[in-house]
Formats: structure tokens, C-alpha cells, sequence
């Protein structure tokens, strides 16, 4: 069954942050899709369809770059795509984030906090996404699909 959901990617995680993260995700986001995306590759084909994108500041996966923050600052530069919010619990890289084009992001220590939810939230209302879409909650997929 497809569910129309706001599809969410979480960039560059290994598998015990991003199942953390997509049970943040569908706390704050009911129905939206996760996707696990750990290569270049994955993340070229996942980027059209996608309202936002979770990026690891330090990137686990075959990425052209090591560094969340130079990821988001080539996406960036490369103009219109999904919302990119850094997940890093480090002032410092999520000030550079910021300033690369991302929305305000959030630590991983962070997961449960309202103000996590609500960034979530505005990341997808920014994109034209309801702030709470009704339904399933999303599932995390390990992003291996063709």
C-alpha cells in the first residue's frame, strides 16, 4: 500500500541513530515516510521526491563528502530540493549548517524535546507539507531499494 506522506530522509546514520530518529520523526510528523539513504548514490535518486532531509554532521556512508555541513552547502548551492536540517548536538557545526542554507537543526540528544517537534514540523510546513498529516505513522526502510 503507498502512502502519499511527506517522505523524510535520513542521511549519512547508522542504523541505531536512525531508528532513533525515525521514531522522532513519527512522533512529530504522523504519516510521513522515512528513508535511510547511506551513499551518493541513493541520495540523488531520494532527493526529488523528498520534503526533508536529516543530515549526519558526520556522514557514515559513501557520500562525495565526509562532512554533513559541506554535503548541505553543495545541495544548497545547487538550489531548489528538500528542507536539510543537521543533526549534530555541536553549537558550532549547526551555526555553519545555518549558514550553508540549512533550517535550524537539532542533537540527537534532543530527539524527544518539543522544540525538536516543532522543527520538524515548520521544516515540512516550510515545504508545502501539512504540519501534523494524518494516518499511519512512517516506518524506516533501510534505503536499498532499487
Amino acid at each position: 500500500m503507498k502512502r502519499d506522506g511527506p517522505l523524510i530522509l535520513l542521511v549519512g546514520h547508522c542504523l541505531p541513530d536512525s531508528m532513533a530518529l525515525a521514531r522522532a520523526v513519527a512522533r512529530s510528523a504522523p504519516g510521513a515516510r522515512v528513508k535511510r539513504v547511506n551513499s551518493e548514490r541513493a541520495l540523488q535518486r531520494r532527493l526529488p521526491d523528498a520534503a526533508l532531509a536529516l543530515v549526519n554532521r558526520a556522514l557514515d556512508g559513501r557520500f562525495l563528502d565526509a562532512d554533513g555541513v559541506a554535503l548541505i552547502a553543495r545541495l544548497t548551492a545547487r538550489g531548489a530540493g528538500p528542507a536539510l536540517m543537521l543533526v549534530s548536538d555541536y553549537a558550532e557545526a549547526q551555526e555553519r549548517a545555518v549558514a550553508a542554507g540549512a533550517a535550524p537543526g537539532f542533537g540527537k540528544r534532543e530527539l524527544g524535546d518539543a522544540r525538536t517537534a516543532n522543527r520538524l514540523r515548520a521544516a515540512l510546513v516550510g515545504r508545502g507539507q501539512p504540519a501534523s498529516p494524518g494516518g499511519e505513522t512512517g516506518g524506516i526502510s533501510s534505503g536499498r531499494s532499487p
